[in-house]
């Protein structure tokens, strides 16, 4: 008699960020809401072109500030935080955040980083007193949103040589550190290594073909795949000033690479 029990379903969010319906990203998210349902977990999409999802901060994400004072954006976003006064939309992004056991970003790299609103969902859904701030536990550890993961899928135009050690781009993790590192970990989510779809303007259907059974992959890992093992603030890597401490890293290692823990 089989008596172990099956994995409970997870809850995953799938933000997605490309003006074109039709497009490799469309495509990607719309293969990952597929792939995750019938797998039995649920899936939430945030899909914010169609949204037309609001980019910038400004005081009518507030409903709390005094139209006469100067805006401080930090405060008011941890005073209308906690007291539930936020805009109705940032409000369902973060409830959207918080209901789930991990966040899919679905992007193409423009300019080196995400599209303008995926940066504005970014800036305005983690607001003070949710995604960090002085009244959560602390960044970069098992903080305020930790117990999700966190994977970004991004497309690029350019070929993965150029995004590598020696490439002319620098090395597509270091491209990615903002995210990876400054918003996933710095909340608590552990974040995976990065899905990568290069030379992704022109695409044909062998490869698109091979990049969805190499998404599906990761997709099924998205639970059992080890995370970026990067170094938590209070594991006594660091001091009272956030400095590595010498000595804690493996001789030769340099740059973003002190962040991680070696492996193994």
């Amino acid at each position: 008699m089989n008596t172990t029990t099956p994995p409970r379903p997870k809850k995953i969010l799938v933000v997605s960020a490309h003006p074109e319906p039709r497009s490799l990203n469309a495509s990607l998210a719309a293969f990952a809401v597929d792939e995750l349902r019938a797998a039995g977990h649920e899936v939430r999409v945030s899909d914010l072109y169609a949204m037309k999802w609001k980019a910038t901060v400004d005081a009518d994400d507030f409903s709390g500030h005094a139209g006469d004072q100067r805006l401080h954006v930090m405060a008011a976003s941890e005073r209308d935080t906690f007291a539930d006064r936020l805009s109705s939309d940032i409000a369902a992004e973060q409830e959207k955040v918080r209901w789930s056991d991990a966040v899919i970003l679905q992007f193409p790299m423009w300019w080196f980083s995400v599209p303008a609103i995926l940066k504005g969902w970014i800036d305005r859904v983690f607001t003070s007193g949710f995604g960090y701030g002085p009244a959560v536990p602390p960044p970069y550890s098992e903080g305020v949103l930790a117990g999700r993961r966190a994977l970004v899928s991004v497309t690029l135009g350019a070929r993965e040589s150029s995004f590598s050690d020696r490439g002319i781009h620098g090395r597509l993790t270091d491209v990615l550190y903002p995210l990876q590192h400054g918003l996933s970990w710095f909340t608590g989510m552990a974040p995976l290594e990065p899905f990568a779809v290069y030379e992704a303007n022109e695409l044909p259907d062998e490869r698109f073909a091979a990049a969805k059974r190499e998404f599906g992959r990761r997709l099924d890992g998205l639970f059992t795949d080890e995370p970026v093992p990067f170094r938590s603030l209070v594991g006594g890597d660091y001091d009272h000033d956030m400095r590595l401490l010498p000595g804690v890293e493996t001789p030769g290692t340099s740059g973003l690479d002190l962040h991680v823990r070696p492996r193994g």
